[in-house]
């Protein structure tokens, strides 16, 4: 009372509420900040289980004091919104996740391998099926099942030209005593390899030798035929070898025969004369 006049008196100022407090004339009320909820006593504040009641979140609600966090499942992230979720594409994070392919799918991802192939224990490499050594193959009982990476080749048995003769499953010979063989190689010998596609380069890739060194004789290595693409050379690492060097990435599948020539040269005798080998490579269709 002051001058005859009644005084509010101020409640709000002896913190009377919990957390907000609006002082009216003769009087005062209690609020909460959002996330909570006014006890039956009018003062004090409770706090709300957004989880529980509404549930706001996508996947996992996390309630906290006053208000709640979403959380996400492994394989997805929390998008802007703070509530929904969307799936984490591994497969773009890095090309190395998978030796193969990636797949993507919600949640998580998985590798997979190309035919010909099984995917190993840890989920990622792949590795050949040898369908030649389990005999799940097509080749008939005249030919040879040559196995290749994510695949096989049914090779059928030497055919040597005339005037050539065969002499054994891989070689053909040219006889000396025979006129037409005076300017031909005196042998054929055929080899298979495989070839991964898309294989790094500059890569050596196959070893030639003479089996023999005369006196007064040198050699001479070169490709016959079969390089008309120049992704091939032949580079001499010593007196009597050279080494066949793929130079471009060669991608499959792709079959290529090359005849690669071992020149023999002996001044003293004086005589030349040359021998081929038959390299059939095979590229396959996967890396």
């Amino acid at each position: 009372l002051l001058e005859g006049q009644c005084l509010d008196i101020d409640e709000c100022r002896y913190g009377y509420c919990q957390q907000l407090c609006a002082n009216v004339p003769g009087s005062y009320s209690c609020t909460c900040n959002p996330g909570f909820t006014l006890n039956e006593d009018g003062r004090s504040c409770q706090d709300v289980n957004e989880c529980a009641t509404e549930n706001p979140c996508v996947q996992t609600c996390v309630n906290t004091y006053g208000s709640f966090i979403c959380r996400c499942d492994p394989g997805y992230e929390l998008e802007d919104d703070g509530v929904r979720c969307s799936d984490m594409d591994e497969c773009s994070f890095s090309e190395f996740l998978c030796q193969h392919e990636c797949v993507n799918q919600p949640g998580t991802y998985f590798c997979s391998c190309p035919p010909g192939y099984i995917l190993l224990d840890d989920n990622r490499s792949c590795q050949d099926i040898n369908e030649c050594e389990h005999g799940n193959h097509t080749c008939n009982l005249q030919q040879t099942c040559y196995n290749l990476q994510g695949g096989f080749k049914c090779i059928d048995p030497i055919r040597c030209e005339e005037p050539y003769l065969r002499i054994s499953d891989n070689r053909c010979m040219c006889p000396a005593e025979n006129p037409g063989c005076r300017d031909q190689p005196f042998t054929i010998l055929y080899r298979d390899m495989d070839v991964v596609s898309g294989r790094s380069v500059p890569a050596d890739i196959f070893q030639m030798q003479a089996t023999t060194r005369y006196p007064g004789a040198y050699y001479i290595f070169q490709i016959k035929s079969g390089n008309e693409g120049r992704e091939f050379y032949m580079r001499q690492t010593g007196p009597i070898s050279a080494t066949l060097v793929m130079t471009r990435p060669i991608k499959g599948p792709r079959d290529i025969q090359l005849d690669l020539e071992m020149i023999t040269v002996n001044t003293v005798i004086n005589f030349r004369g040359s021998s081929v080998i038959r390299l059939r490579i095979y590229v396959s269709q996967y890396p």
